[in-house]
């Protein structure tokens, strides 16, 4: 299947069902992650939805200590950056690993997160 655009809105309907979408564009092949509308690699437009493994290492972290007011219950927590083995990265808040513990490298794996009734990206343990 191949569409011009890949919304925001349908890659989080489908992290709310556990699934992690990538896209992959229809002229050069280069995956990447939506909202699309044109390829970073070539400029084309027209994509394929690509389901991604969701397992991945951490490429860099940070531990927010002082949160921003709308999130000021949960701080201290991690958000990483990670690289998922098809060579995409993703940033998302770090889940089920102690704090002290997160490190360049680990192994974590994808799981959706329902904050405040809306879904958002988290890595937990591999």
């Amino acid at each position: 299947m191949t569409e011009t655009t890949v919304t925001l809105s349908q890659f989080f309907a489908r992290a709310r069902e556990g699934r992690l979408t990538g896209v992959r564009c229809a002229t050069c092949r280069a995956l990447a992650i939506p909202p699309k509308e044109f390829c970073p690699a070539c400029g084309a437009r027209g994509w394929e939805r690509v389901e991604l493994s969701g397992e991945g290492t951490i490429a860099s972290f940070t531990v927010i200590r002082v949160a921003p007011r709308a999130h000021a219950g949960e701080a201290p927590y991690g958000i990483a950056a990670v690289t998922l083995k098809e060579g995409v990265s993703l940033l998302g808040r770090v889940v089920d690993i102690p704090l002290d513990a997160l490190a360049v490298g680990l192994p974590v794996r994808f799981r959706p997160l329902t904050l405040k009734d809306q879904t958002a990206v988290g890595f937990g343990p591999a």
